[in-house]
């Protein structure tokens, strides 16, 4: 494809450049009275702040406003196919296109193409410029990101065909990783309810395949954890399910010296990102050969021992399978913010992992947290050997196992081919909006990467 340059950019020929404010509409958004109930309870109207923007949760309203909020703030309804820019904070630069009707603070500047502009081109291209826009965001206060700044941006675009077609190729990739973090999503609702209704509500198959308790299953009242539990399970410490645990590495950037085993390294930010709710972007390091006893394992469990917020307790833990060491290049590490921990019996695995998680949720680790300069400790030792849980029969744990294993594998591999799908989308979006690969190669590419997927039931 031939091209012209235009102001130091180099554009495909037959493009050509509109500032973002010629051909949209914009608008931000605001932030009804925090004190105000009425603004907020039992509110219908979704409701996004700018941390939202750019991550998976933009279509899955967090918060809600209500018409009396709406009415007495600044804020608006953006329409469905709106693009949000964050302006500010941790996400400044981010963008989302929304698919539904919703309102948003004031950090978020929302975009409104005219007709003969597709908004998920505009979505793309705007994604390209993210560094320049966390640039400019993070400069002086007279250069800080805002609607007007936006306005003022250039875009290069193709007729109205190709754009519809770049937009296609690239939204086909995304829709494929949603369709994937549905699936997830489904899956982990199903591993969690099982546990729940076996191992919370007492109701796992009996001898007849009947529920448990409901079908009048003996109960003993456990004076340690202060409740009936089934006849035959036990109480222990938490201690006693772990054989042994082993402490994370930073190890050096680059190779150096005995510093020659390539990992890549897990921390707490990476930990959301390995159960699937959002990136890994572990960091390779370089550790030590007399150190490569940390390395993860099949069936180790990740907790974070040091960070977390007023909001957000340590603890946080994520489990390493088969099919989760396949998504890396590299072996596996934790930092030294983390611990790893190994079980007895790799069989109690999902039992852990979900009873873990009803303690982190039920805010049970904000009592076990020290300080240190300032950040936040898990007292592991003391909590593990001290918290007493209910240790179920060996017979249903198995049980229990082969049921969820196959879902959390499902999920790993749909995690690895979100992987692959994302490197592709973000290696194949600057090529085509600068013209360098066309919408028939880029095809070409999908299809060569494309692979047979079983059908999921």
């Amino acid at each position: 494809m031939s091209k012209v340059v235009f102001r130091r950019r180099v554009i495909p020929k037959g493009w050509i450049l509109k500032t973002i404010g010629s051909i949209t509409k914009t608008g931000s958004g605001g932030t009804p009275l925090s004190s105000n109930k009425e603004f907020y309870e039992r509110g219908n109207i979704p409701w996004i702040n700018s941390g939202e923007v750019g991550q998976n949760v933009i279509n899955s309203p967090q918060k809600f406003i209500t018409k009396k909020g709406l009415d007495n703030s600044s804020a608006k309804i953006f329409p469905v196919d709106t693009i949000l820019i964050a302006l500010y904070g941790a996400t400044a630069g981010r963008v989302s296109k929304l698919g539904i009707q919703a309102s948003t603070n004031q950090a978020v500047c929302g975009i409104y193409p005219n007709s003969n502009f597709n908004s998920f081109f505009l979505k793309y291209y705007l994604d390209t410029l993210y560094k320049y826009l966390v640039g400019v965001s993070t400069g002086s206060a007279r250069d800080n990101l805002s609607q007007d700044g936006i306005k003022k941006l250039e875009v290069p675009f193709p007729n109205i065909k190709v754009q519809n077609q770049i937009a296609k190729i690239l939204s086909d990739l995304d829709a494929k990783i949603e369709v994937n973090n549905k699936i997830n999503e489904e899956l982990e609702a199903l591993a969690k309810t099982i546990y729940d209704y076996w191992f919370v509500q007492f109701d796992f198959p009996d001898a007849n395949g009947k529920p448990y308790k409901a079908s009048g299953g003996k109960m003993l009242y456990n004076k340690n954890l202060n409740k009936e539990i089934p006849e035959g399970w036990k109480d222990k410490t938490i201690a006693d399910w772990i054989e042994n645990d082993k402490s994370g590495d930073w190890g050096k950037e680059s190779k150096q010296g005995n510093y020659t085993e390539k990992v890549s390294c897990i921390r707490g930010a990476d930990i959301n990102g390995l159960n699937g709710n959002g990136e890994v972007k572990a960091p390779e390091r370089f550790i030590l050969e007399k150190n490569t006893h940390k390395l993860l394992e099949h069936g180790d469990l990740i907790i974070e021992i040091s960070g977390g917020s007023p909001t957000q307790s340590t603890g946080r833990m994520a489990f390493i399978t088969q099919e989760t060491l396949e998504r890396f290049e590299n072996p596996l590490i934790c930092s030294n913010f983390c611990k790893a921990v190994t079980l007895k019996d790799e069989t109690y695995l999902y039992n852990f992992v979900y009873q873990w998680n009803r303690l982190y949720d039920a805010g049970v680790l904000f009592g076990w947290e020290g300080k240190t300069s300032g950040i936040k400790n898990l007292l592991f030792e003391s909590f593990v050997t001290n918290y007493k849980t209910v240790f179920p029969q060996k017979n249903i744990v198995e049980k229990f196992y082969q049921k969820v294993k196959p879902l959390h594998a499902k999920k790993q591999k749909n995690l690895q081919e979100n992987q692959k799908l994302a490197e592709l989308r973000d290696w194949l979006l600057p090529m085509l909006m600068n013209g360098q690969v066309t919408v028939k190669e880029a095809q070409e590419h999908i299809n060569q990467a494309a692979e047979p997927q079983e059908k999921y039931q």
